[in-house]
């Protein structure tokens, strides 16, 4: 029942493409400074919610750059130095399960909000996650 709710919330979500967020509502938020130390705040927040973070293939796609998310029923508003990065951990059986996106949004270098992200589970979050590494310039595309 849980599988049939996500899929038609990402259905939904899918079908319902807003409009692009404009000028007003992105300089209607203060993003701070750019981030300096936003890699190492990631690998820290990544270090203690993956399986095996030591064995983890990070690549950090995008250096940070100013995004803004509308909110909608199933995200809150999402603003700061954005960046996409492509993970690759092992499951709990010691496998690597492939590559997958996801976006991480930076204010005052701290971390606040994630989409995809280790506790982010659903296609929700990987929905939000490829379409904003697209716009942040990092398309993904799955490997073999």
């Amino acid at each position: 029942m849980q599988r049939i709710a996500i899929l038609l919330a990402a259905a939904l979500l899918a079908g319902c493409e807003a409009p692009p967020v404009t000028k007003e509502e992105m300089s209607s938020v203060d993003y701070g400074p750019r981030p300096t130390r936003w890699q190492e705040e990631i690998r820290s927040y990544l270090g203690i919610r993956l399986t095996d973070p030591k064995s983890a293939i990070i690549e950090f796609r995008t250096e940070p750059k100013q995004m803004y998310q509308r909110a909608t029923d199933v995200r809150d508003r999402q603003w700061g130095w954005a960046t996409c990065v492509w993970i690759n951990d092992k499951n709990s059986s010691g496998a690597y399960d492939g590559f997958y996106p996801m976006t991480v949004f930076l204010r005052e270098e701290k971390i606040v909000a994630v989409n995809n992200g280790p506790d982010d589970f659903g296609v929700i979050g990987a929905t939000y996650a490829r379409r904003q590494c697209a716009e942040l310039g990092a398309p993904f595309t799955p490997r073999p």
